[in-house]
């Protein structure tokens, strides 16, 4: 079972977009996959199609160790993977975390059951360095980091490398960098084309060859409860996203092959 953890700590960056068509495409390939949403907005549970308001349990009663992921995993009624689904109440988590005992490792703990059930988990992380954050990065082996192709976006990516630099060396000594996925790339922008090109210099072969492009079908498929790319299949950004899954996999055999 391989877990990354989907994370960058500046907002709207496309860290959701990409682990629900990530999920579905990865799906789609005959991988069994589990996502996780650790974000109390709960987008990814509904943009896999899950109503978030009507859940009997989600990953807030399985970190506070209520119920077991086996009784809060939800199948993704368009996506053939399974959702560990978030709301509201794990807004509430952030609090009530802090006086429990290992308290960062409670998502790890409830992965661990499962081992053999999945290929990969994704874990869909908030977009900030909180307890729930800080949950995802410990129960993961490595972190996917999308990133827009801007000015701003590489002074964020500085903090959240340090981040994940000093979870490996306190909480997790499995957790690295598996790469940096460039999305709403815009290839007749100039500045786009000059910071995927600094990726590239500075982070080598960590930035994944996939370019998942501006795409009007992958922003509305939420709104459908349906993966992107599975909403519309000749849209670029979904092909984009299955050629992302494809890099995905060649990449953790490569590993295997390495072991």
């Amino acid at each position: 079972m391989h877990i990354f953890a989907i994370a960058n700590q500046k907002g709207g960056v496309g860290k959701t977009t990409t682990a629900v068509n990530l999920a579905a495409a990865l799906a789609a390939s005959g991988q069994r996959t589990l996502l996780v949403d650790l974000d109390p907005q709960g987008n990814a549970t509904m943009g896999c199609g899950v109503e978030k308001r009507s859940l009997e349990s989600s990953v807030y009663q399985v970190l506070l160790q209520l119920a077991s992921l086996s009784d809060a995993r939800v199948m993704s009624p368009s996506g053939r993977f399974d959702v560990l689904p978030a709301n509201r109440d794990l807004a509430g988590a952030e609090v009530e975390l802090v006086d429990l005992e290992l308290r960062e490792m409670r998502l790890k703990v409830a992965l661990a059951a499962h081992q053999e059930d999945y290929d990969f988990v994704l874990i869909d992380c908030p977009p900030s360095l909180s307890m729930l954050t800080l949950n995802g990065l410990c129960a993961a082996h490595g972190v996917i980091i999308p990133m827009q192709c801007e000015y701003y976006a590489l002074e964020g990516l500085s903090d959240l490398v340090n981040t994940i630099k000093k979870v490996h060396a306190n909480l997790n000594r499995d957790l690295k960098i598996i790469g940096l996925l460039r999305v709403m790339y815009d290839p007749r922008n100039t500045l786009s084309t000059q910071v995927s090109a600094q990726l590239e210099q500075h982070f080598g072969d960590k930035v994944f060859k996939t370019l998942v492009p501006r795409n009007v079908r992958l922003a509305e498929a939420p709104s459908y409860g349906v993966p992107g790319v599975l909403f519309d299949k000749a849209a670029k950004g979904a092909q984009a996203y299955m050629a992302f899954a494809v890099e995905m996999i060649d990449r953790v055999n490569s590993w295997k092959e390495m072991l």
